[in-house]
């Protein structure tokens, strides 16, 4: 009886014990290039990186997917995570067949890398109706379907202003009813926090089920003056970063927290300074959480 509460906690203390590691996103360093934003982040130390489609495409443009792949190699990082870019994908609408051939394209160039999770937001530019989120799940089984034949996960990202998922319950509700082993959900720090989601809902992440995570920080502002060009590098801001990372440590979470900012003092920085800038101030606010 005396070691009850001990068994109790051990689920609960073995999760909190995962390590995540930091990552960037090359959003980040947009304009400098695959090339000169790999370089930079090698040179800074960081050693997981999220690949871009658009990123690569202007690689592509004059050398190879093999020669993309040596260039990662050689540098030392490894790829966590991927993304077409796309819009209007996770709703039902007339361009999904054509989205889905730019998925399946991603998967097989992705997957060169060893990249095992892809994603794209649910942003749209669509009204939506109650039907679509009826719908929904059998889209994400689409996309899951796709990414499972290249053994990738295929991941929702919630945005604040998307007028079919904004949220993290919504999220899981619709992840929940797809119901399929390639389709998690995922988590932006900047959407979670500055959007309309509640920190009581991270309570309603079962154990292993959240994918990826996108880590950044929000300045001492009103709410109302956010946007993208506020973000912030993790721990230069007033976001219960601590907070949250404990609850997703506690909910499993042993995954890449992966940056990604686009004020321009980042998207055209230096990649080598703004990687550098980022590793220091992310990793101080990762060892006061005990996550890495």
């Amino acid at each position: 009886m005396l070691m009850t509460p001990l068994v109790a906690a051990l689920p609960r203390m073995q999760a909190a014990s995962g390590k995540m590691v930091l990552s960037i996103h090359m959003n980040t360093t947009g304009a400098a290039g695959f090339r000169k934003s790999l370089e930079g982040y090698s040179k800074a130390g960081i050693k997981y990186v999220e690949i871009s489609g658009v990123s690569l495409d202007g690689f592509l443009k004059t050398d190879s997917l093999p020669a993309a792949n040596r260039l990662v190699k050689d540098l030392g990082l490894t790829p966590v995570c991927s993304t077409p870019g796309l819009a209007d994908f996770w709703n039902p609408n007339p361009t999904r067949k054509a989205s889905l051939e730019v998925w399946k394209k991603r998967c097989e160039q992705f997957a060169t890398f060893g990249v095992k999770n892809i994603y794209t937001s649910a942003n749209t530019a669509m009204k939506i109706k109650a039907d679509d989120y009826k719908e929904g799940p059998a889209c994400m089984r689409e996309a899951g379907e796709i990414s499972k034949q290249y053994q990738m996960t295929s991941l929702i990202e919630f945005t604040r202003s998307s007028t079919y998922i904004s949220t993290l319950s919504t999220l899981l509700k619709l992840t929940r009813e797809a119901a399929h082993p390639n389709v998690k959900p995922m988590l932006d720090f900047y959407h979670f926090y500055s959007g309309l989601s509640k920190m009581d809902d991270l309570d309603m992440l079962k154990q292993g089920e959240l994918g990826h995570v996108h880590f950044q920080d929000v300045p001492d502002i009103p709410r109302e003056l956010l946007d993208n060009t506020t973000r912030l590098v993790p721990g230069e801001g007033i976001a219960p970063l601590n907070r949250i990372l404990h609850k997703l440590a506690e909910k499993g979470y042993a995954g890449p927290l992966s940056v990604e900012l686009f004020a321009k003092e980042f998207t055209d920085g230096d990649p080598y300074e703004v990687a550098k800038r980022i590793k220091d101030h992310s990793e101080a606010v990762m060892r006061k959480a005990k996550v890495g």
